[in-house]
Parts: structure tokens; C-alpha cells; sequence
């Protein structure tokens, strides 16, 4: 019997505890930036403001935790918990891809947060491929079902390809990308998972009337990897040979910056100087999903809370010690290259 979405789903989660499903030979090259260090910031920790506005909603911090799962009751558990979390700290939450509740409405429940999160930016998930199938009154539906505000589109063609039974055609998805951001009455999305934007795709969204995208860059979870993990035979081989694909993170910011997209650096992102970095480098928000959830694994929604506590103190730490009063003072300071990046940024950031 074919796997079904909601045994995938719930076959991710579980390595994703625990399993090496991390980049191994590939790093986000955020080590290779370094913030030029202000000894007389005139700033006190207090004075420092760290709030946004994103997608037409202001956040209390710059963070997302970005989409990771659905369709399974252990997922909704996971969902609500971290909505929840989301909500108490003022940031924004998004969903796993819900493919597996427009293939079975029954499962609509475990996507359904808004009761967690009653203020909270929420965004909805759909694979390209799925949405290019789709009446957009149908990726509507979806959206205004679980009282998203936002819809994002998620782009893996890299996983797809490992994956069993995983997409194959990814044809007509510019096309798809224009008629939902011209269609929706809501903002679209563009998310990455994990392989990277590069600025000739960022200059695509945007021909495409895409306004915000996460570049979601290599160096943090490799789903390649992780469907490596659940292959067999030449699958897994396959997948052994492109497990660190991609563009590291610091290499797809630098790529995307300048092109008019409103950028969201996810992707390895791991400390608060880690969110200070990204933000330097062009980023309006990050996103974060492996770490956040396995602080939530071992020690429950409070144990969640104090990551993004520990989170949000380091930017802070950050921008005093660059003598950045907001985010865009931050999106300002010098910057230190390392030569691994620079190799990146002459080749044409990813181009």
C-alpha cells in the first residue's frame, strides 16, 4: 500500500528529533560575517526596539517560526503548542503544507491555530506544484479555512526529487506565482526549503509581483537529508550524493538584497547574533523551525518560550554592542566578509 501524507508527515517529525537531518559539509557562511564592534554605542539595552512590521502586522520581534508540519494529531499538537508560543512572544507563526487537508478535509483540525494565536501573523502552506493545480478559489479556501493571514508557497524541488513518489514536473510555477500574488486578496509568500533563493529567482518572484520571500538557505536542515533518511536503493544513494545542495544562507541574503523583495532568513539560524547577522546582511525577519521544536520536545512550550527569549536577547546584545537603536540602524552597520562568502558574492551572490 502506497505511504499516505499523514504517515510522511508524521515519518518527518520523528527524525527530525532526533536524526542527523542537519547540513554536514555545508555551512550558512554566517560564521563568515562579522559585525564591526561599537565601544561607545550611547545606547542603554532598554532603548533598543526590535519590533517590525510584516505582512501588514507588527511583531513584537523580528522572528518567524516557519512552517514544519500538518495532518497528523501529533502535528496538531506541535502546531497549537508553538502557535501558542508565538502569540506570547509577539512573533509570527507558519504552518506545515496543507496538501494533506486538501486531499482529506477531515484533517483541517490539525492545521487549525487561530484559537491558539488569536493575534498572531499566521500563514498558510502550500507546495508550488499543488497550487499550480489549483482554481485559486481553492488555495483561497485553504487559507481562509485555518483564518490564515498570509499564504506562503513553498519551493523543494530538491526534496521532491529524493522523495518516493515525489513530485517530478515542476513546470509553470512562475506562471502559477503571478496569478495567486495578482488573484489573492491576501499576500503571497515565496519560501525555500532549505536549498536557497539566488538573485536571478529573487528577480523572477518579483517580475511575478511577489513583494516578501524567505530565502530559507542551506546549512540548517537538509530535507534532502531527511528524505535520504526514508529512502532505499538508488534513492538513497541518490540522496547521499545531493545532501548538502544548495545556497548557504548568508550567500542567498546577499543574492536577494537589492532585488525589492521584503527578505525572511531561515535556514540554520541557530542565536540571537546568528538573527543580528541575517538582518545586516538584508533581512527583515528570520525564521526558525528545528531548534524552536526540539526545545519544545525535551522541556514543553516554556522550555520553546525561553529559545526565543534567548533569541531575542542576542539580537539585543547585538545591536547595542553595533550601536544599532532599531532594525534598520542594524541593517546599516559595516560588515566583515569572510573569503568562502566573498567567492559567493563575486560569482554573482548566486546568480
Amino acid at each position: 500500500m502506497p505511504e499516505s501524507i499523514s504517515d510522511r508527515k508524521r515519518s518527518h517529525l520523528e527524525l527530525c528529533e532526533g536524526a542527523p537531518v542537519e547540513y554536514a559539509g555545508k555551512t550558512t557562511l554566517l560564521e563568515e560575517v562579522d559585525l564591526v564592534h561599537d565601544a561607545l554605542p550611547e545606547l542603554a539595552v532598554d532603548e533598543v526596539d526590535v519590533a517590525i512590521e510584516l505582512l501588514g502586522k507588527r511583531l513584537r520581534a523580528p522572528l518567524l517560526i516557519t512552517g514544519m508540519t500538518g495532518g497528523t494529531d501529533e502535528a496538531a499538537a506541535v502546531n497549537q503548542a508553538l502557535a501558542r508560543v508565538a502569540e506570547a512572544k509577539g512573533i509570527a507563526f507558519g504552518l506545515g503544507s496543507q496538501r494533506a487537508m486538501h486531499r482529506t478535509p477531515a484533517l483541517a483540525h490539525t492545521f487549525a491555530v487561530r484559537a491558539h494565536a488569536p493575534t498572531t501573523l499566521v500563514l498558510a502552506n502550500i507546495g508550488i506544484v499543488q497550487a499550480a493545480a489549483l482554481a485559486t478559489a481553492e488555495v483561497e479556501a485553504l487559507a481562509r479555512t485555518i483564518g490564515a493571514d498570509a499564504l506562503c508557497v513553498h519551493l523543494n524541488p530538491a526534496q521532491e526529487l529524493i522523495q518516493a513518489g515525489g513530485d517530478r514536473d515542476f513546470r509553470g510555477g512562475v506562471r502559477t506565482l503571478a496569478r495567486l500574488a495578482r488573484e489573492l486578496p491576501f499576500p503571497v509568500v515565496v519560501k525555500e526549503t532549505g536549498c536557497g533563493l539566488s538573485r536571478r529567482v529573487a528577480e523572477r518572484l518579483v517580475a511575478a509581483g511577489i513583494r516578501t520571500a524567505d530565502v530559507s538557505g542551506a546549512g540548517g536542515t537538509s530535507w534532502v537529508k531527511v528524505e535520504t533518511l526514508r529512502a532505499e536503493n538508488g534513492a538513497r544513494e541518490l540522496g547521499t550524493v545531493f545532501a548538502d545542495w544548495g545556497i548557504p544562507t548568508a550567500a542567498a541574503l546577499l543574492a536577494c538584497r537589492g532585488t525589492g523583495l521584503d527578505l525572511v532568513a531561515s535556514g540554520g539560524i541557530r542565536t540571537g547574533l546568528d538573527v543580528a547577522k541575517a538582518i545586516a546582511l538584508g533581512a527583515r525577519a528570520a525564521g526558525v523551525a528545528l531548534p524552536v521544536y526540539r526545545a519544545y520536545r525535551d522541556g514543553g512550550e516554556a522550555a520553546a518560550e525561553a529559545f526565543i527569549d534567548r533569541l531575542i536577547a542576542g539580537l539585543r546584545t547585538a545591536m547595542v554592542l553595533t550601536g544599532s537603536r532599531d532594525l534598520d540602524a542594524l541593517g546599516h552597520v559595516p560588515l566583515v566578509l569572510g573569503a568562502r562568502l566573498r567567492e559567493w558574492v563575486l560569482a554573482g551572490g548566486g546568480a
